[in-house]
Order: C-alpha cells, then structure tokens, then sequence
C-alpha cells in the first residue's frame, strides 16, 4: 500500500459541464486536494493525464471521441509503463461497462450520484493505492456475468498456472476475495484475524504481481476461479 502524497492532484475528466463542476467544487474545497486539470473528452483525458502526472484521474465512462475504458485502458492497462490511479464514475450500479473498465486498469468506481464524502473519501483510497471495489459490488459483478465470462480450459490455463505460486491459505483467500467477501468476512470465514488476512492479501499481490485487490478478482475470473460453483 502506498502512502498518498501530501496534497493529491487529481485530474477530473467528465464531459457533463456540471457533473463536471460539481466534482472539482467538492474536490478543490479539501485542504488535501488539487485539482489540476479538467478535460471533456476520452482524447483529453489521455493528453491531459500524460502532461500533468495527476495522482489520481476521476475518469467518466461514456464520454466524446474516446470513451473512459479505452482511455483508462491507455493510462492504467498493462501497457502503461507508469500507470495511472484511475477512479472511474458512472451512472449505473453494476453493469458490463463497469467490469470492462476494472479489466482496463481502474482501481475502482463509484457512482456520480454518490454524496460528496463518497467521492472525497473514494479518491482518498485511491491515492493511497488501494482499490475501491465494495465487496457488494464484487459479488453483483460475479453474479451477473459469471457465466458469460467464464473462461474455456484452454484460456483459463496460463492464468492459472500463475497461481501455482500461492500457497494453499493464499489460494483459499483468493477464492472469497473473488466472491466478493470482505476482509473481515474473510476472517471470520477462516477464523483467523483481520490482520493476518490483510497480510495474506498483500502476499497475494506481491506474488501474482497485482496492483490491487480489483486486479485480484479479475486475474480470479480469467483463471477460471471466480463464479464456479465448485
């Protein structure tokens, strides 16, 4: 987990003028915050990201020119040689623009109808390198596209054999972090502390080279683990 900078530079891209305004309102109110950029469009995004080095970019999916999952993708995707803490918004709760986008890179989302503690605590999170991923969220996502996203044996199997590197307890916390458990459930799941699941978590990470607890249950879904039934 990363330490957030002293005061987090965000970069606000939304091509609603005012959602738009209303997020740097909120933003440029904290003591801890800069907004240092607005850009309108997917295109924007990119150049704007790329010139300024923001610490977080509040990214909108469905923009102009170049939507925010292939502008994400750009920042954040495993291309990306620094990538981007990217928080993306969106209109709607749980839908298939909203995995494509954790798929892309994004550290989480959040709706843009949350109230303002929300977005500033979400941005919050993000800057200090954690995901945003509510666990009730992590399971309406595997809920409604478990099947469809399933992957065949043949595709599941280079993933898969990433995990070989997870010892057993890892292997079983990867598993309830793919369903969407919390860390607290986690714990009581496997009658052990808090503590020793966040450490279990960060082991995770550090072996399958994840940034975060998002990639985690992507990397679950390709590997075949997440929504099995098993």
């Amino acid at each position: 987990m990363s330490v957030p900078p002293a005061v987090i530079r965000v970069l606000v891209c939304e091509d609603q003028a005012l959602v738009r305004t209303g997020f740097v309102t909120i933003l440029s109110a904290q003591p801890d915050m800069e907004v240092v950029g607005e850009a309108v469009d997917g295109r924007a995004a990119i150049r704007s990201a790329e010139e300024l080095k923001p610490d977080v970019v509040v990214m909108d999916i469905r923009m102009p020119l170049l939507d925010g999952i292939e502008a994400t993708r750009h920042l954040a995707g495993p291309d990306s040689l620094s990538p981007a803490k990217i928080l993306v918004v969106t209109t709607f709760n749980v839908d298939e623009y909203v995995y494509e986008a954790l798929r892309a890179g994004a550290s989480g989302f959040m709706l843009k109808d949350a109230a303002p503690p929300e977005l500033i605590n979400a941005v919050r999170t993000v800057a200090r390198g954690e995901s945003l991923l509510v666990p009730a969220v992590t399971r309406a996502l595997i809920g409604r596209f478990a099947e469809r996203l399933r992957p065949s044996a043949a595709s599941a199997s280079p993933e898969r054999d990433r995990l070989k590197v997870l010892a057993p307890r890892e292997h079983e916390v990867l598993l309830l972090i793919s369903e969407g458990l919390s860390n607290a459930e986690i714990a009581t799941e496997l009658v052990i502390s808090p503590e020793t699941v966040k450490t279990y978590v960060s082991r995770i990470l550090t072996k399958l080279n994840l940034r975060d607890r998002v990639q985690a249950v992507v990397l679950a879904y390709r590997a075949g683990l997440a929504g099995r039934g098993d």
